[in-house]
């Protein structure tokens, strides 16, 4: 009777922690648990056998999220070597859909979330900067698939792209001004009136898949 009091008090924390039901941290347990093999921890290579991240071009960059103390709220940077089930979750809370109960305060929360999370997938030296370097390295992965994108033709498309952030987020810079990345503030204002909620989210209903941003 204790044991299963303990076990019921721990869900109540976890459901007030992130925000997920119930029923959607027992679903969530089991894929865990599928995950790690039974095991307490998950690692790095556990996420070897997602048929999801297996097609995915920037499959370790997303991986590489799960382990991030900045994503783990457990430091400003550096990975963890593996992950627990309340972890594990810290991390899904970012794929968390919108509820129809949220008021606005909630739903602009919910949605910096996701787009930091995004924001430290494309920050990888964790300096709170996205640099050009950052993005081509991004760019490259994503078009890596297309046999038809040569390399420099990806770094011209980051070039590009990287330009229209100094833009957007500067203005008209002058000629000898440069552009040295784009802050978290930055990244907002680029992703302003983008739908992420609906882009990046759990889904449930799919025990086999793993939730992705796509």
């Amino acid at each position: 009777m204790g044991a299963a009091h303990s076990a019921s008090e721990e869900v109540r924390e976890l459901v007030g922690k992130t925000g997920f039901s119930s029923d959607q941290i027992e679903q969530l347990h089991r894929r865990f648990k599928q995950l790690s093999g039974d095991q307490p921890t998950i690692r790095k290579e556990n996420f070897n056998n997602v048929p999801d991240l297996d097609l995915n071009p920037i499959r370790s960059k997303i991986v590489r999220a799960f382990f991030d103390n900045r994503n783990l709220r457990k430091g400003p940077s550096g990975l963890a070597d593996e992950i627990n089930f309340e972890d594990f979750l810290t991390i899904m809370s970012y794929f968390r859909p919108i509820d129809i109960s949220m008021d606005e305060e909630q739903v602009e929360l919910c949605r910096k979330e996701k787009l930091r999370f995004l924001f430290h997938m494309y920050d990888s030296d964790s300096d709170g900067r996205i640099t050009l370097e950052e993005y081509r390295n991004v760019v490259e992965e994503l078009l890596s698939g297309n046999p038809h994108i040569e390399k420099e033709s990806a770094r011209s498309i980051a070039d590009g792209a990287m330009m229209e952030a100094a833009s957007v987020c500067v203005g008209q810079m002058e000629p000898d001004q440069v552009y040295e990345g784009i802050t978290f503030e930055d990244f907002l204002k680029i992703w302003q009136g983008i739908d992420i909620e609906t882009k990046m989210h759990v889904r449930f209903l799919n025990m086999e898949t793993m939730a992705l941003c796509h």
